[in-house]
């Protein structure tokens, strides 16, 4: 499970934030500062962002007008050149600006996704583990079962039956005087069962 954050990580986010908007804004102030070139020397491109910068005028002339409860069907008077290729400028700048914080963030996202499917595939392994060792442990307890019903209906048999096997071929050869000790055994339970 994830650690909650300490005050100090929580305090630093703010401050982290705002440096970042700053520096993208830095970044941003020269590209637009290259759009205003570009315009004042390719005509094509100068109507173009003309033509974008009275959109948005338009828009947000609407919006506000609409939002403040005024007439929207009154004439809207377009911008100057300078002041449209000045406000063009501006909005690219930002269009860029929030285009890269946007692809920082959508990094981010599948940065954390993929940490987290990581985390998940390693639960999924750890509990398959768990899982086969269960399973392992359950037929080991099962066989212990089967093992202890085998003794116990061996043990509870008559002494006098006949044994399935003769006691000399389950004992292991002896060594030393210990076969003697062991014949005599056998000859005893043989001698029983008659």
């Amino acid at each position: 499970m994830s650690q909650p954050k300490s005050l100090v990580q929580q305090t630093m986010v703010l401050p982290l934030l705002k440096l970042g908007t700053l520096a993208l804004r830095t970044i941003c102030k020269p590209i637009a500062n290259q759009l205003k070139k570009e315009a004042g020397v390719n005509p094509k491109f100068r109507q173009f962002i003309i033509n974008i910068a009275q959109a948005n005028h338009r828009f947000t002339t609407k919006l506000q007008r609409r939002a403040s409860g005024r007439i929207t069907d009154a004439v809207i008077r377009p911008l100057n050149e300078e002041r449209a290729v000045q406000a063009a400028a501006d909005l690219l700048g930002e269009l860029f600006a929030f285009t890269v914080a946007g692809a920082a963030l959508v990094y981010e996202v599948q940065r954390n996704a993929r940490g987290e499917a990581k985390k998940e595939e390693k639960r999924q392994q750890e509990l398959a583990e768990f899982r086969r060792k269960h399973e392992k442990m359950e037929n080991e307890i099962e066989e212990m079962k089967q093992r202890c019903c085998l003794l116990h209906e061996e043990l509870s048999k008559p002494i006098n039956e006949q044994p399935s096997k003769p006691l000399n071929e389950e004992v292991s050869k002896p060594r030393g005087l210990a076969w003697l000790y062991n014949y005599m055994c056998y000859q005893n339970a043989a001698e029983k069962i008659k």
